[in-house]
């Protein structure tokens, strides 16, 4: 039979739902056609699968190969497909067996010599493998075939088994007939110490308001917003907060490494580490929120379970934190600043892109260089130290910030009171336009 069907995973957010990859050998001119919703680089995978094939001496079929990747309806991105694409096309082809594919899930880009380079997201899938087959009967004997670059990091579920290779001949000497063929051996993850680093509150001189309050805001999960003139020592005290958070259990720590393997920057050397992330001003709304074409997760994401830091915050676009992050998590927000709970754990609903969903449980920090107009509903102020709380000691930022108001205020003037402008206070028109209405 010229049909072979491999299990792999695609990535839609935070899940990581399962693909069929199904190629097909008919009678025909020789070509290659990838259906099933393919991103780009899915459908340059041909090329890169035939060059690979070459390079590692198998013989590619002069039929027509037509490859699915099912469900239709999910999208499809990034080179993971490449190694059970070769595999679909040597099994089709009776190059390797086909019957003892059924209990492993690929997962792997390929170069054009047949290596396997690493893939985003492995945590991720290797996570959602195993969550899925805790209801099968066969949970146990299900493995992963990936690249060996990801296996520290997919190994980090304990109860998947990893099976990493280096190249595409490793994986299939590993289905080969021959008694004498090597065959992939379960990865066993590195020895992680339990044993955080972070930077030492106790270096901090002084400041002693500022130490009790975060003190307080870690032992209640609650925001934080830091006032205070340049060099006082607010970007300092928010990077030691970390440390003053309880241990992450095991749930926390993969969910948190589970989001940072979606951005593609996850380490297993910061395992249990609770993420800190301090994005600049100018970010945009995607870029702190999430999203894109492909959705990615943002800042807010990145720090699950962790801090956010919002240096500058006067800074920072009204439109960037309000219209796209409160549309996703409730709360109360002035300007810039959420006021809500940060023990809420709730999902940030990408409407840009496919509405998919990202995490959000995290202790939102921000500081302030001089004291702010107007304070946040619901927020705490604490002032650091060498700082003025004086009505009167506004700096440029309070200033801009109320001209603006003043401007945009008289710029609704017109429709102050409610209800809609009269005709004597709307704008006169142009004689040009007078006379077209007349004729």
């Amino acid at each position: 039979m010229s049909l072979a069907v491999l299990k792999s995973r695609a990535l839609a957010g935070m899940a990581a739902p399962p693909v069929n990859v199904e190629v097909h050998l008919a009678n025909g001119l020789p070509g290659w056609t990838i259906v099933g919703l393919p991103d780009t680089e899915v459908r340059e995978a041909k090329d890169r699968v035939r060059a690979a094939l070459q390079n590692s001496g198998f013989d590619i079929p002069p039929r027509r190969i037509t490859i699915n990747l099912a469900p239709a309806d999910l999208p499809k991105e990034s080179g993971r497909f490449d190694l059970p694409i070769a595999l679909g096309i040597l099994a089709a082809s009776h190059q390797i067996r086909g019957d003892a594919l059924a209990r492993y899930e690929f997962a792997g880009e390929l170069s054009l010599s047949g290596e396997l380079r690493p893939i985003r997201g492995a945590l991720a899938m290797a996570f959602a493998m195993v969550r899925a087959g805790s209801s099968r009967a066969d949970a146990q004997d299900r493995a992963f075939i990936l690249p060996l670059a990801n296996a520290d990091e997919a190994a980090l579920v304990e109860a998947a088994e990893i099976l990493p290779a280096r190249t595409l001949l490793e994986v299939c000497a590993h289905f080969a007939n021959a008694p004498d063929a090597p065959k992939l051996v379960r990865h066993v993850g590195l020895a992680l110490a339990h044993t955080v680093c972070y930077p030492d509150f106790a270096e901090v001189k002084g400041q002693q308001h500022a130490k009790r309050a975060l003190e307080v805001a870690a032992a209640g999960a609650h925001s934080c917003l830091l006032v205070g003139p340049p060099g006082a020592g607010k970007s300092m005290l928010a990077a030691r907060l970390p440390g003053l958070l309880p241990l992450m259990s095991d749930a926390e720590a993969l969910e948190s490494a589970a989001v940072q393997s979606l951005a593609g920057g996850f380490s297993p050397q910061r395992w249990r580490q609770r993420p800190f992330r301090s994005p600049h001003h100018t970010t945009s709304g995607v870029a702190l929120v999430g999203g894109g074409s492909v959705p990615r997760p943002g800042e807010v994401s990145l720090a699950h379970h962790g801090v956010l830091f919002l240096d500058e915050l006067p800074e920072f676009d009204r439109r960037v934190p309000h219209h796209d992050f409160a549309r996703g998590a409730p709360g109360r927000f002035s300007g810039a600043l959420s006021a809500h709970r940060g023990d809420e754990s709730v999902s940030v609903r990408l409407a840009r892109s496919r509405q998919r969903q990202m995490p959000l449980h995290r202790r939102l920090r921000a500081a302030l260089p001089e004291p702010h107009l107007g304070a946040p509903a619901r927020s705490h102020r604490y002032p650091v130290a060498g700082s003025g709380t004086g009505a009167g000691e506004h700096g440029r930022t309070g200033r801009r910030g109320a001209e603006q108001r003043d401007r945009s205020a008289g710029s609704r003037g017109a429709c102050g009171a409610g209800g809609a402008p009269g005709l004597a206070q709307q704008s006169p028109r142009p004689a040009r336009h007078r006379s077209l209405l007349r004729a």
